[in-house]
């Protein structure tokens, strides 16, 4: 073996230790970067040149030293998909529990200022109406806390239109997000595949296109297939969102009210593709489609329209259940046959519940043949209050099925938050970069270069010898 070999021995030495160096420098100021990954080199050892020739056996051959042979990326695509579709269900569940949470909270119940308590005080003011026939006063009361009951079953139904609105919206700003992060994809595609195909590295781009996916994974619960030439599919339903640097975008279609929403269901469809529905069975999206489902006959849609058809329901049950007992009675000016609320014939009944009584002589209070002061009917209608039948009871059902549904949904999106929480975690802990891990391989590459370098002035004081010195002596 040459004694110059060993110059080259140590170089490669040098060389190795320098990008180590340089690798642990971008770990280092990588460590807060959202979605980085950290990185290492690889080396492999160089053997020794084979040689050939009556003089070239039985002598011991020395390695030329250590190669470069990338940079890995310390990344996992098993737990990167963990990440993915555990995002895409806590997102799903997260859309879910927020829409019911939001009815849930503007029903205040239980409380003073819920339809409940007003419940309570309407059938009292009827019973008072019966102690006090015929009394102007008392009537103005009546009169007062029912149109007070019918705005808040108003506010009640334009809470949750509001709030379906708001979804509406939400989804459009999704849809959004999505083409975005798609586009992305495509364009990291092309770059990385390009990249490859030169021999470099890609590794910042791997990071920056897994940040993205999981991005859509969690909008559209989408799976992801890499591919031999670097490039990834972005699959939503089992169609190609994003097939190397190609993109199909996705649009939100359907009513922008909720009223409209039973003509015309809100639902994704490929953009380029009318009428095609996207095939998303999880995510935030498919979430939203979900909570913004139209009213059905087996009360299975979404859960806003439902909760509005409800208060229409009940609405319209308070209104026929006062009705008719209020029509079968007198007025103290001896007038029957008259309603006490009134429902509007177009839109919503929550909307339109309106109160028909304007003073004491529209209040029948009295029953037929039993004299203008008679409270009896008055009586009667304030009876509607209890029952397994009344009023009462169905919004009582009502409040309690929201509740049910509020904490059972809440408990699920927690439950799924967590696991995202720990998928995310197991992902960090692979892949996120340690500061007392990369300061141990700082040294490490600071003692293997200076090791190098002595290496490298050991042979050259050698070599100096063998050149300068030798034949020197004895002269």
């Amino acid at each position: 073996m040459s004694t110059f070999s060993g110059l080259n021995t140590a170089y490669t030495g040098l060389s190795a230790a320098r990008q180590g160096l340089s690798v642990v420098g971008q770990n280092i100021t990588n460590a807060t970067t959202t979605g980085y990954t950290r990185q290492r080199v690889t080396t492999s050892s160089l053997g020794a040149l084979s040689q050939v020739g009556r003089l070239s056996g039985g002598v011991v051959r020395i390695g030329q030293g250590v190669a470069v042979t990338g940079v890995a990326r310390l990344g996992d695509i098993y737990l990167d998909s963990q990440v993915r579709n555990s995002a895409a269900t806590s997102g799903n569940l997260a859309v879910k529990a927020n829409a019911l949470s939001a009815v849930d909270g503007s029903l205040q119940e239980p409380g003073a200022n819920g339809l409940s308590a007003q419940l309570t005080g309407f059938w009292a003011d009827w019973q008072g109406m019966a102690n006090n026939a015929g009394k102007p006063a008392q009537a103005g009361v009546l009169i007062s806390d029912a149109t007070a009951l019918a705005s808040h079953l108003a506010s009640g139904y334009q809470a949750v239109d509001s709030q379906w609105t708001q979804v509406r919206g939400q989804l459009d700003g999704m849809a959004r997000e999505l083409n975005d992060a798609g586009t992305q994809v495509a364009d990291l595609n092309a770059r990385i595949r390009s990249t490859l195909a030169t021999g470099g590295s890609v590794n910042e781009l791997l990071d920056q296109r897994n940040t993205l996916t999981t991005t859509i994974a969690a909008l559209t619960g989408a799976t992801v297939r890499v591919l031999p030439d670097g490039t990834a599919d972005v699959l939503i339903g089992g169609n190609a969102l994003v097939s190397g640097d190609t993109f199909q975008p996705v649009t939100v279609t359907g009513s922008n009210i909720m009223a409209g929403a039973a003509a015309t269901p809100v639902a994704l469809a490929w953009a380029n593709r009318p009428g095609v529905p996207v095939g998303a069975e999880s995510g935030e999206m498919a979430g939203a489609v979900a909570v913004l489902a139209a009213a059905n006959a087996t009360g299975t849609g979404g859960a806003l329209a439902e909760a509005a058809a409800s208060y229409n329901t009940f609405a319209t049950y308070l209104a026929t259940s006062v009705n008719s007992v209020h029509s079968a009675g007198v007025t103290s000016t001896g007038a029957t046959g008259l309603d006490f609320f009134a429902i509007a014939p177009t839109g919503p009944a929550a909307l339109g519940l309106s109160v028909l009584a304007t003073g004491v002589g529209d209040i029948a209070t009295a029953t037929t043949g039993s004299g203008a002061l008679d409270g009896s009917n008055g009586s009667a209608i304030a009876a509607l209050g209890s029952g397994p039948t009344s009023p009462d009871s169905v919004w009582s059902k009502f409040v309690t099925g929201i509740g049910v549904a509020t904490k059972s949904a809440v408990q699920q999106a927690t439950l799924a938050e967590t696991a995202a929480t720990s998928a995310s975690g197991a992902q960090l802990a692979n892949s996120s970069v340690d500061m007392d891990e990369e300061n141990v391989n700082m040294l490490m590459f600071q003692k293997a270069y200076q090791g190098a370098a002595r290496v490298m002035t050991a042979v050259d004081e050698m070599l100096d010898t063998l050149i300068n010195r030798t034949g020197i002596v004895g002269r």
